[in-house]
């Protein structure tokens, strides 16, 4: 059977743009699994996804149009239901075989597998290929049925009786394995051989394909559609730099991925122009002009060679008119009431300070059982304020004052209209204030890191905030239940655990003056007198390795690796790293696995001892040479390995311990640690808790053992 390509296509109205790329690639990849689970791929099939505002399309290589057969081998019973004591049929068996389609011939075709009394009885058959119309039905319906919807509408069809439900109103489908048309239907249409194009520069007329290789090229020259997502975008990107590069000046489109992919869903036919508004906006903070532009009307803002904003933007249309200037002009009219708004409350806000403000906090509320953003506001100033003692005691001025102050930008218009801009507009308001540098700073940092890769405070008074800020939002909600579930995460505490992690883990300076768990019990110290606040600091530090954890792991470091480090809960996270590099050092050296496995045994050992933890280390007890050896090896490395370890020195520590491979290998071998004798017993324990507590100081190297 020869395979052909197949083509697909559910012509919609106006997809979501924000979900238009996953729902193309979700498409596209459904039909092409399902497909291939039915046998019905060459091994070779490539797929196309094809995805425009007004479509979902894939284009799949090598489709067979019927699966080749497959030979099956059923179980049927058990040998004692199916055959009677002469082996002979039994009524059970004939009827499980008619159930299955077979006639009473097939029984000379049973056969028994197995020993005794778990003898099974198979029969081999053949299961017939799927056809493609049969088999392209059910990987339709499928793929429609599981497509990540953001939300379903519900539409009549024609009939005016019959409902679907799906992302958007169905107008159209498409299906052809080479030059046919595949009978298949979905969401209440027959599938059929045209489609159309672009809503307004195609003409309007259906597009008749002869051949599924025909649609992305007739949809592009007949349809004035760009069908695939990606080309698309390409497209436009390529056109912005165009454009850019054609305005002079050094000015470069802002860059934006999520914007860059919207603006992808939302056209069929990009055309960039270029446009401008009056300069006089730009005396409004930019962040407030470029979010105005980006949010509400979709525009590309051009920066200059420093990063400053122009009063050039770029529109991308979806028509390609002979004269653009009534495109341009209409853009450019639109975006004026919007920077005018911007203008307007930036002008208001001034008129009250950032401390005027504060008292409104009481009346916004945070959270039902944690109280009020004054509130809030008190308890992340107590928090920030220990943080500065402990870190430089000159900063706890500047720190009390910016927490003070680093909600009150929540009660501002520009806030009310764009909360992405909290913190930012907190330090325009502080410097019109007159608040020093530093204080507005915080203001502004106080919310970072915002997302994974985002920067951190830039100086001690942002990172005493910050810290403080995401301490309180997790001990407080985790204190309370809040806690994330599955992949439920309202609060975006993991986000908020991940931003300390990454606060003490590249601050390394800092870190050492806030050991992570004390920073969980001043963070919880806060909360006192609120009701129903249980304190969750041991939950919380597992919360938090965690996303550690995952960190380290996506920087590369092994598993293993990581488990040796977290695995003794360090409490300064600034020389995370620095461990996690002596443990992979440590990890090369020919000694490393068998004192690895010796530490794992010497774990085990002391688990399972009752008198571990009991008398000090007695040296007169200490009968056989090999116990003699370990403990003088110990009292001489062990002070080296501890003056490493003392000067951050990981690696040199590690090192140094691994001298102690030949009288631990002595000691396990000439040595019976459970000795009859109690006191020879307690004073063996002692020596291995010794060498236990020397090879712990960096890792636990057990968890490296193979």
């Amino acid at each position: 059977m020869n395979a052909h390509n197949l083509l697909v296509e559910v012509f919609v109205e106006e997809l979501p743009p924000k979900a238009l790329r996953q729902l193309g690639r979700a498409f596209a990849a459904g039909l092409s699994e399902a497909l291939r689970a039915q046998g019905l791929l060459l091994e070779a099939s490539q797929t196309t996804v094809f995805a425009s505002p007004r479509r979902l399309g894939a284009h799949i290589g090598s489709v067979l149009p019927k699966a080749a057969d497959r030979a099956l081998s059923l179980k049927l019973m058990p040998e004692s239901v199916g055959l009677d004591p002469a082996g002979q049929p039994t009524p059970a068996l004939r009827k499980k075989l008619a159930s299955l389609g077979l006639d009473d011939d097939a029984v000379s075709r049973v056969r028994a597998q197995g020993e005794g009394k778990a003898r099974t009885l198979f029969i081999d058959t053949v299961a017939p290929g799927v056809a493609l119309p049969e088999g392209l039905q059910r990987a339709l319906s499928d793929t429609l049925a599981e497509l990540p919807i953001p939300k379903l509408m519900s539409y009549q069809l024609d009939d005016g009786w019959s409902t679907v439900r799906f992302v958007r109103p169905a107008h159209g489908l498409l299906a052809l394995h080479g030059s046919a048309v595949v009978q298949v239907q979905a969401l209440g249409l027959q599938a059929g051989r045209a489609t159309r194009g672009h809503r307004f520069e195609s003409g309007g007329e259906p597009i008749e394909l002869a051949h599924a290789d025909d649609y992305e090229q007739r949809l592009l020259e007949q349809g004035a559609v760009i069908a695939s997502f990606e080309r698309r975008r390409e497209a436009i990107e390529s056109q912005l730099e165009q454009a850019a590069r054609e305005l002079g000046d050094g000015l470069r489109p802002l860059r934006d991925d999520a914007l860059l992919d919207e603006v992808c869903g939302l056209v069929e036919r990009p055309r960039v122009l270029a446009c401008r508004f009056d300069p006089e906006y730009l005396e409004v903070p930019q962040e407030c002009l470029i979010l105005t532009m980006k949010a509400n009307q979709k525009y590309f803002p051009l920066l200059d060679a420093q990063g400053r904003l122009s009063n050039r933007f770029l529109v991308v249309s979806n028509i390609d008119p002979q004269d653009p200037s009534a495109v341009i002009e209409g853009n450019e009219r639109v975006v004026r009431p919007r920077l005018a708004d911007a203008r307007f409350f930036f002008d208001q806000d001034r008129r009250q300070s950032l401390e005027q403000r504060v008292p409104g906090l009481e009346r916004v509320v945070y959270h039902a059982r944690l109280g009020s953003q004054a509130q809030r506001m008190q308890r992340v100033r107590a928090i920030a304020c220990e943080l500065a003692r402990r870190l430089d005691e000159t900063r706890v001025a500047a720190v009390h004052r910016a927490a003070t102050l680093a909600k009150a930008d929540l009660l501002t218009e520009m806030v009310g209209e764009f909360p992405e801009l909290q913190g930012i507009m907190g330090r325009y308001y502080a410097l019109h204030d007159g608040l020093p540098q530093d204080v507005a700073q915080a203001i502004e940092d106080h919310y970072r890191p915002r997302f994974a890769g985002d920067e951190l405070p830039r100086a001690d008074t942002g990172l005493c905030l910050a810290l403080a800020d995401k301490l309180e939002t997790l001990c407080g909600l985790w204190g309370i239940g809040e806690r994330p579930s599955g992949d439920k995460d309202p609060y975006a505490l993991r986000r908020h655990a991940l931003g300390v992690v990454r606060m003490l883990m590249e601050r390394p300076d800092a870190s050492r003056r806030w050991p992570l768990d004390e920073l969980l019990r001043v963070a919880c110290d806060a909360f006192a007198g609120v009701a129903g606040f249980q304190d969750p600091s041991t939950a919380l530090r597992d919360f938090i390795d965690e996303r550690m954890s995952n960190l380290l792991r996506e920087q590369g470091y092994p598993t293993l690796e990581i488990d040796a480090v977290l695995g003794l809960r360090p409490q300064w996270l600034g020389d995370v790293v620095a461990r996690l590099e002596a443990v992979r050092a440590f990890a090369a050296l020919p000694q490393a696995q068998a004192l690895a496995a010796a530490n794992k045994r010497v774990a085990n050992i002391l688990k399972k001892s009752a008198a571990a933890g009991g008398p000090a280390l007695s040296p007169e007890l200490l009968r056989e040479p090999a116990e003699q050896a370990l403990a003088r090896a110990l009292r001489e490395l062990q002070p080296q390995a501890q003056a490493a370890h003392a000067r951050g020195d990981h690696a040199a520590a590690l090192q140094c311990l691994a001298a102690l491979k030949a009288p631990v290998d002595e000691f396990f071998d000439q040595v019976m640690v459970n000795a009859d004798d109690p006191a020879l017993r307690a004073n063996r324990l002692a020596l291995l808790e010794q060498l236990q507590q020397a090879m712990r100081q960096v890792a636990d190297l057990s968890c490296l053992a193979a």
